[in-house]
């Protein structure tokens, strides 16, 4: 009698399902560092700003004109948003602009915390097509 052939068992959609899962973790981030951003550009204006007029001035306006700024081409509901190289050249001075804030401010290991989940979060973007 000829042994039976194992068939192997696979769970249906469990990996897409993780795959998934981890997708959606990484679009979380990309918000969160979107956020870190803004409040790394509030820190610099405080830190370099040498009476409070002037550390308000820049604690404000400085997420203002990043906050214009990501409206107009770095939002998915931008009017013009930016794509392919242009949304790369985008993200770069973005997240550059995070992480020189940081430095500026004084917080080198934070810049360089940023600038590296900013880096990683990216490749997976490109990698998953996100």
């Amino acid at each position: 009698m000829p042994m039976p052939v194992p068939v192997p068992v696979s769970v249906p959609n469990q990996e897409s399902a993780v795959l998934s899962s981890l997708k959606a973790v990484n679009l979380l981030v990309m918000f969160l560092l979107e956020l870190a951003v803004y409040t790394a550009v509030v820190l610099w204006g405080v830190a370099v700003g040498g009476t409070w007029p002037v550390e308000v001035a820049l604690g404000v306006g400085a997420p203002v004109v990043m906050m214009a700024a990501w409206a107009l081409f770095g939002s998915p509901r931008a009017r013009r948003p930016a794509r392919g190289a242009g949304r790369f050249v985008l993200e770069v001075l973005w997240f550059g602009a995070g992480a020189a804030a940081l430095a500026a401010a004084g917080r080198p290991w934070w810049a360089a915390a940023l600038a590296g989940v900013c880096l990683v979060n990216a490749v997976l973007r490109r990698l998953w097509k996100q």
